[in-house]
């Protein structure tokens, strides 16, 4: 099963959005479902006057909403946004239990795609969901073989690049 949140930095609102996620674990363990937990970044102002980093604040409330879950409720893996290099790496070495993994989101170049499988491995991402990303790629099949490549450290994003459009060529 999947479960999707955004953190609003309204505490009425995340103490709602945490409460129904107890809710939708206790009910998928009560049918023996398995979930994965995604964590969307806001789409609009939430106001970070303290705390201007985002990162740092998505961290902070995964790990409020994970708090005193048993690992038998824990989601099997955690999909956020790649909110940089500092947030990735916390939140991946917070708890080494925890599968942290990052969202490909919109449509965008090759060089995006293999720079931020780069970064996710680099920073303790242990997977990617690169679904539109690979979709609308002019070779799918190619694009995953060389997304593969980047994240086992066998060829840098550059030259992914390179040998996607050459494949495309």
């Amino acid at each position: 099963g999947l479960y999707s949140i955004t953190f609003s930095n309204e505490v009425a609102i995340d103490a709602e959005n945490a409460e129904a996620y107890t809710a939708f674990r206790s009910e998928a363990a009560e049918h023996s479902m398995r979930h994965f937990l995604e964590v969307f970044n806001p789409a609009f102002d939430i106001r970070l006057n303290d705390e201007p980093d985002i990162g740092a604040f998505i961290n902070a409330n995964i790990v409020r909403t994970l708090a005193g879950v048993m690992e038998a409720h824990h989601p099997l893996f955690l999909k956020l946004q790649y909110n940089g290099a500092r947030a990735l790496e916390e939140l991946a070495s917070f708890d080494p239990s925890l599968v942290v993994g990052v969202l490909g989101g919109g449509a965008g170049t090759a060089r995006d795609t293999f720079e931020l499988i780069y970064q996710a491995e680099r920073y303790g991402g242990r997977l990617a969901l690169f679904g539109r990303k690979i979709n609308l790629a002019e070779a799918p099949l190619e694009i995953i073989r060389l997304m593969r490549a980047v994240a086992d450290g066998t060829i840098l994003p550059a030259e992914a690049v390179r040998s996607y459009h050459a494949s495309l060529k």
